[in-house]
């Protein structure tokens, strides 16, 4: 009785996986010192697919469901091992199980910052991270390319592979796109689309299906962040150049006020007063415009001719060094930077 045990213990009569919730993508059937038994039952649950490796390459897959090992079930492993008794004997096979639910939750970021080119502002360096899924999509190729003979495959093993896909390919999913960096940066959708575009025929080259990505932040350099914020206070003033004065004056006092306040000395309180000034004429001209109508008629009585505004030409390049600044930062385009230098050259005249 003890050799029948011995010898029945040696037939595998079921085989199937329940799978333990720890990450793992891929594991082997323990096959040591045994054979599957002719008639044996193969159980693959969803989510699952089973692959059967004969003498090192790949003989059959089989999807979810219950089989019957038979000659009918396995036809290209009964050519491959050239059986003549139609499974009466056991044979011996590699079976591994592959997971092909969901991976979610998958961390990408970029741990130091990677230069990309914008067609804006040349070469920008950027830090962004995010999260995506995937899921086996392809087990034939990814025991061929990835798992391999290993008993045991997680997602832990695949994460630095992922990861290095996703940086890779960062940079040619912006330069795809054809948006522009900061539009890009604000559109954090449209940035993930792109770089989805670019990954996913990466992914289905070993075998994984990219299910989604997302971009949870994009990092702006110092320098484009400052550029970033005045056009969006100019694009709260629009095209007003009283109302720009007003914005870039208003900048300006925090900035002349905490050198006062530091000890300036000669230059900082030259510079307060300089401030002071500015603001004290953006109120003058808000208490000018709100005077009301019977005051403003008897002013406009008491002159014959308009009031013709003396600019020198030193104020108007002065000014139009400050506006082309403004125009190389991309803080103004160059029909509003043309618009402007059109008005104040009607000054002149």
């Amino acid at each position: 009785m003890a050799l029948m045990d011995f010898i029945k213990k040696q037939f595998i009569d079921i085989i199937q996986w329940t799978e333990t919730g720890d990450g793992t993508l891929a594991w082997r059937f323990p096959m040591a010192e045994m054979e599957i038994q002719n008639g044996a039952s193969l159980t693959v649950r969803e989510s699952q697919v089973a692959v059967f490796v004969n003498e090192g390459k790949v003989a059959d897959v089989f999807g979810p469901g219950m089989y019957k090992l038979t000659t009918q079930t396995l036809p290209v492993l009964t050519y491959l091992k050239n059986w003549d008794k139609l499974f009466e004997s056991p044979f011996k096979s590699d079976v591994y199980f592959f997971s092909t639910r969901q991976q979610v939750d998958q961390k990408w970021g970029t741990p130091q910052p990677i230069t990309i080119r914008d067609k804006d502002f040349g070469a920008v360096r950027l830090r962004a991270f995010g999260n995506y899924s995937f899921r086996i999509g392809d087990a034939k190729l990814f025991h061929t390319e990835i798992s391999g003979t290993r008993d045991i495959y997680s997602v832990a093993d695949l994460d630095g592979q992922l990861r290095g896909l996703v940086l890779q390919n960062i940079s040619n999913a912006i330069a795809s796109s054809g948006v522009p960096f900061l539009d890009l940066a604000a559109n954090q959708i449209q940035f993930a689309q792109a770089l989805a575009a670019q990954l996913v025929p990466e992914f289905e080259k070993i075998g994984i299906k990219l299910e989604n990505i997302t971009v949870q932040n994009v990092s702006l350099p110092e320098e484009l962040q400052k550029i970033l914020d005045q056009k969006i206070g100019m694009g709260m003033v629009g095209n007003d150049m009283g109302k720009f004065m007003q914005y870039q004056t208003a900048q300006a006092i925090p900035k002349f006020a905490e050198g006062a306040a530091g000890g300036g000395g000669i230059a900082g309180d030259a510079m307060g007063l300089g401030a002071g000034v500015a603001l004290g004429q953006v109120l003058a001209q808000n208490l000018a415009q709100g005077l009301s109508p019977n005051v403003a008629a008897q002013a406009a009585a008491t002159q014959q001719q308009p009031a013709v505004a003396v600019v020198s030409p030193t104020d108007v390049m002065t000014t139009l060094e400050k506006l082309g600044e403004l125009k190389t930062k991309g803080i103004l385009t160059q029909e509003e930077f043309d618009a402007k230098k059109v008005e104040l050259l009607k000054k002149l005249v």
